[in-house]
């Protein structure tokens, strides 16, 4: 599998574009009631899905790490990963929603499901083709059995 960026470092570029969309396209912009509470839940919500995961993975003993996939030794299929196979890209783009409701710009809404597109194509189907490679059948019947994001 060949990375193309690290998924943090992703999320940083999207973030940044989000800011400059929210400063040149200021016709964008919103407000409504309860956009703070809505913004503060989304980042609780992206850290408690990340803590879960992280947790689970140290549990299982399996690497965390998005760029030695090969250093896999577990398939964690429960808890968590029971519900979103791809727990801690949901949480980051958890947070560039949150991100995107700081900002109040409708456009960044664009840059969100930009960064799901990016994810799917260039980090998730190639870790998909490498744990199909490594954990054959369980890692397919698993594929059947749980969405990608939510």
């Amino acid at each position: 599998m060949k990375l193309k960026l690290i998924p943090a470092w992703v999320t940083v570029v999207f973030g940044l574009a989000m800011f400059g969309v929210a400063k040149l396209l200021p016709f964008g912009q919103f407000t409504f009631f309860g956009q703070q509470y809505l913004m503060y839940g989304l980042v609780c919500l992206a850290i408690c899905i990340a803590l879960a995961a992280l947790l689970q993975f140290k549990n299982a003993k399996t690497t965390i790490s998005p760029v030695a996939l090969q250093n896999t030794t577990t398939l964690v299929t429960t808890g968590i990963y029971g519900y979103t196979r791809n727990p801690m890209y949901l949480a980051l783009l958890l947070v560039l929603l949150a991100w995107g409701l700081y900002l109040g710009n409708a456009f960044n809404t664009l840059l969100a499901a930009g960064f799901v597109y990016y994810m799917n194509a260039y980090q998730i189907i190639p870790e998909e083709q490498m744990l199909i490679s490594k954990f054959g059948k369980a890692y397919r019947s698993y594929l059947k059995g749980v969405r990608r994001w939510f």
